[in-house]
């Protein structure tokens, strides 16, 4: 489980600093790099939501879409034996090895909230 947080659609992943005390994290899947921290839970959640907002309001100001560009194609790295194993099993199923792809992603993804 990777500790993260959720604002308006946006994810955080979340960290810890043993050395300084805190709690920091960066905003997941934009172009730009937006961090926050916090040296408690509840400050470390109000200055997500504010980066959150902030960024969003430079992105409107900027005419830029907040979130990465997702075109529905991406590389995927996996081991040699695992991509020879993916071949098989769509030749055996008579589909593409991206169709088996887009299969296994839709079946990991089925409970998250778009």
């Amino acid at each position: 489980m990777k500790d993260t947080i959720e604002h308006d659609g946006f994810i955080g992943s979340v960290h810890f600093s043993a050395e300084d005390k805190c709690f920091f994290g960066k905003i997941e899947g934009i172009e730009d790099l937006v961090s926050f921290e916090g040296d408690t839970v509840e400050k470390l959640t109000e200055d997500f939501r504010l980066a959150v907002e902030d960024y969003r309001k430079l992105c409107k100001k900027a005419g830029k879409d907040p979130f990465k560009s997702c075109k529905g194609a991406f590389n995927v790295r996996i081991p040699r034996k695992l991509h020879i194993l993916a071949v098989k099993k769509a030749s055996r199923e008579g589909i593409s090895l991206n169709h088996l792809v887009q299969r296994a992603i839709e079946h990991e993804t089925e409970s998250v909230d778009p």
